[in-house]
């Protein structure tokens, strides 16, 4: 029987959070724009997760431009195998389970922010802000931050445990 880790546990609930976020913005907007919002959270799911895998884990988390963002050496997750382990935990969890992990979050913080402009912005312009979004503000604070860039260098960010727990 397989015994199911932290993280693995983790990332589920994450992932369960976007449709439940779908389900309670549906409820908060008029009855005519209830699938718009709702199909906002599950295209983010989607438009997210093809973002991550070709550039988005890539320039968080690999290599370093200036502080404020990574390369491209792990674009697509090239170079990164099965077998590899993730060194931040003390090498226990696989490096593919901190990448879905890291996908979780890209995908349910756009997702939040629909709330912000529900009833307000077109479907098309979502798919843009999303992209765009993702690739200027997102990407680079993440790599910033937990990635090794300038604001973590700066000591912006408070550790508890050996981990980031907040940022200042």
């Amino acid at each position: 029987m397989h015994h199911y880790t932290t993280g693995e546990i983790q990332h589920a609930l994450v992932m369960i959070m976007t449709p439940g976020l779908a389900f309670f913005y549906g409820g908060l907007v008029s009855r005519k724009n209830v699938l718009t919002i709702m199909m906002q959270s599950y295209v983010s799911m989607g438009v997210t997760t093809i973002l991550w895998v070709t550039v988005g884990y890539s320039l968080c988390f690999s290599g370093d431009t200036g502080g404020i963002i990574g390369n491209l050496d792990n674009a697509f997750l090239m170079g990164i195998k099965p077998t590899d382990l993730y060194g931040g935990a003390d090498g226990t969890i696989p490096l593919l389970l901190f990448v879905v992990y890291q996908l979780m979050f890209a995908i349910i913080t756009p997702a939040l922010i629909t709330g912000a402009f529900a009833n307000r912005v077109t479907f098309k312009a979502y798919l843009i802000f999303l992209v765009g979004w993702q690739l200027f503000v997102y990407f680079p604070f993440v790599h910033m931050i937990w990635g090794g860039g300038i604001l973590y260098d700066w000591g912006g960010c408070y550790e508890h445990e050996g981990r980031i727990a907040g940022v200042v």
